[in-house]
């Protein structure tokens, strides 16, 4: 099979990620020191940023407020999971650039989530992380100054999954609603059997096969919880009155087709759903400084702006 032809900037980057170890041959601390540190060029300046930790029982989840400049409406409320394989990423590099970007572009008070990491945590933990501190910012949303009508989850790649997940939790729950869920190039499901993306794209293109099959490795206690929806979002068996979703995909992702699968889904269910294939994009490219990733937050922005006006 021929290589795909990617845009001049991303062949370049791809270089650089090429000459280095893959993912799943770092160690897990250099990684956690290393990846990502791709930012843009200046801060997206906010009103206003604040580092709290939320009390979650028997331990504390540090997490970001953003704050974005007074509006004549006010703010929708956004819970955002970072990326990164459930096993690094926090609150700073390009997730403090992203959530600085949603926060503005969007008008939404963005509430960034350091939940616990794998190996040390194994699933479920993450997924309770991200449960908790969805709580906090729904009992808090007044007291930050939101609308609490709008609340929405966010999140990219890992963060895309726990951000499903919590979705599907709120539906479960039934005791209050999400107005929107908005996936970054999700990991939707344990890759067996593995789909023509992750086929075509697992070696070559910054995220590669076997950095998806350890990041699950690391993530999942045993094998019998790829089925459970919380971990693999795929595989719930009913969707129906789930969240509306925007599902943003990469053209040379490996995970491409498991996300787009998920959004299929979802609108089989009768959920609204946009899905937003950005051609010539790697996985995680929301971290590269170019006009696409611009362009795609700009993009998630009007669709989370778009639900405030319906």
């Amino acid at each position: 099979m021929s290589r795909l032809h990617l845009p001049a900037e991303i062949e370049k980057l791809l270089v650089g990620f090429n000459q280095k170890p893959a993912m799943h041959q770092t160690p897990i601390q250099e990684l956690r020191k290393t990846r990502p540190r791709i930012d843009a060029d200046d801060v997206v300046p906010v009103k206003s940023t604040k580092d709290i930790h939320i009390n979650a029982g028997s331990h504390e989840i540090p997490a970001r407020i953003y704050h974005p400049f007074d509006s004549t409406e006010k703010p929708s409320l956004l819970v955002f999971y970072h990326g990164g394989g459930f096993v690094f990423g926090g609150l700073e590099g390009y997730y403090d650039h992203v959530c600085r970007v949603l926060c503005d572009l969007s008008n939404s008070i963005v509430v960034s989530v350091d939940y616990r990491l794998a190996p040390e945590h194994k699933f479920p933990a993450a997924t309770d992380d991200a449960w908790n501190a969805l709580g906090w910012c729904r009992e808090h949303g007044a007291q930050l100054g939101a609308d609490e009508r709008y609340l929405f989850v966010a999140g990219g790649s890992a963060g895309a999954n726990l951000a499903a997940a919590t979705a599907l939790r709120v539906r479960d729950d039934n005791q209050f609603k999400l107005q929107g869920q908005v996936l970054f190039y999700p990991m939707t499901n344990y890759p067996e059997p593995p789909t023509e993306s992750f086929n075509e794209f697992n070696a070559g293109y910054y995220l590669t096969g076997k950095d998806i099959l350890w990041f699950w490795e690391q993530y999942l206690e045993s094998p019998a919880d790829r089925l459970h929806p919380y971990a693999a979002p795929l595989q719930a068996t009913d969707l129906k009155q789930v969240a509306p979703a925007f599902v943003l995909t990469a053209e040379a992702d490996p995970l491409r087709d498991e996300a787009e699968a998920y959004a299929q889904r979802l609108e089989d269910a009768g959920i609204p759903v946009k899905v937003s294939r950005y051609k010539g994009m790697l996985h995680g490219f929301l971290a590269f400084p170019t006009p696409r990733s611009q362009e795609a937050l700009l993009e998630a922005s009007d669709w989370i702006r778009g639900i405030k006006a319906c």
